[in-house]
């Protein structure tokens, strides 16, 4: 049991559904926007995603599979067979409820999304993440996604001439976290393809770390974190320059570590320093998504 919410990396998982329960209840309950599902509907959405990303996370385990381990099996003992009726059951679970929730907010070609989303995911395991960077990219595009469905599904069917307006800014607000979850995953993948260079090396998979050095491209991790930071800072400078008290907690919590992050990828060698740099983002991303509980005594 523990070995298959390892493969389906269960903590990323929860990450996800976390961030789309504080989307829901951080966003758009407490400013009394118009919404689509109530909490039944959110949680078949958050069922829906998470099955679909452990589907993605199974196939990427299979593939990784048929590359290094001879013998067939995932994580050291589950079967290929087994794997395989896996990721069949995710996926039929997440676009079942996917056609369900489209059908259910009127909408019923939001469907395709699940379906398509489950589809890159095939082809990146199969054939994308062999591609330079194509592959960063793709896995910051699908946690991006995870955000943005959300929006899709319960503020977009909602959305009046009246409400127009509101339904907007809100939306844009998720596009943000989108966009900054997009940034950090990105550059997470990158610290990642460091950590498995040997690895990659020898199955052949041409990555950022094989082509530019080892070296090169954990400083350049480090240079792609400014980004972030400039991104948060204008967010800062736009919507919350006036509570002092918000601004010091976004310094404190998300652009601290970050700037810590850059100054480390100067320094770091091992795998191990490399694991720590990994958790920093990680923790960046927690820590953004519980902001989103905040925006009520924020913006209020």
């Amino acid at each position: 049991m523990l070995t298959h919410l390892k493969l389906i990396k269960i903590d990323n998982l929860l990450l996800i559904a976390l961030a789309q329960v504080f989307i829901k209840y951080g966003l758009f309950e407490p400013f009394g926007i118009a919404i689509t599902l109530n909490g039944f509907g959110l949680f078949l959405l958050i069922i829906a995603t998470i099955s679909i990303a452990a589907a993605g996370n199974v196939i990427i385990g299979i593939y990784d599979q048929e590359e290094t381990n001879p013998k067939g099996l995932i994580l050291g003992s589950i079967t290929e067979k087994s794997a395989n009726r896996l990721f069949i059951i995710l996926n039929v679970v997440g676009v079942l409820i996917g056609f369900y929730l489209a059908n259910l907010v009127d909408r019923p070609g939001f469907a395709a999304l699940f379906v398509i989303i489950s589809g890159v995911f095939y082809i990146y395991a199969s054939y994308l993440k062999e591609i330079l960077v194509v592959k960063n990219v793709i896995i910051g595009l699908l946690a991006a996604l995870s955000l943005i469905v959300v929006g899709i599904f319960d503020l977009l069917p909602a959305i009046t001439e009246k409400n127009r307006a509101s339904q907007t800014v809100i939306f844009s607000i998720i596009l943000d976290y989108s966009i900054f979850t997009f940034l950090i995953i990105c550059i997470r993948e990158i610290i990642k393809d460091c950590i498995q260079i040997d690895k990659d090396h020898n199955t052949g998979i041409t990555t950022i770390p094989i082509v530019l050095g080892k070296d090169r491209t954990i400083k350049l991790a480090g240079i792609l974190a400014i980004l972030p930071i400039v991104a948060v800072i204008y967010y800062i400078y736009t919507y919350l320059f006036s509570n002092t008290q918000a601004v010091i907690l976004v310094l404190l919590l998300i652009v601290a570590p970050l700037i810590y992050f850059i100054i480390k990828t100067f320094t770091t060698e091992s795998n191990k320093q490399l694991i720590t740099l990994k958790l920093i983002l990680k923790i960046v991303l927690i820590t953004g998504a519980v902001s989103l509980m905040f925006y009520q005594y924020i913006l209020k």
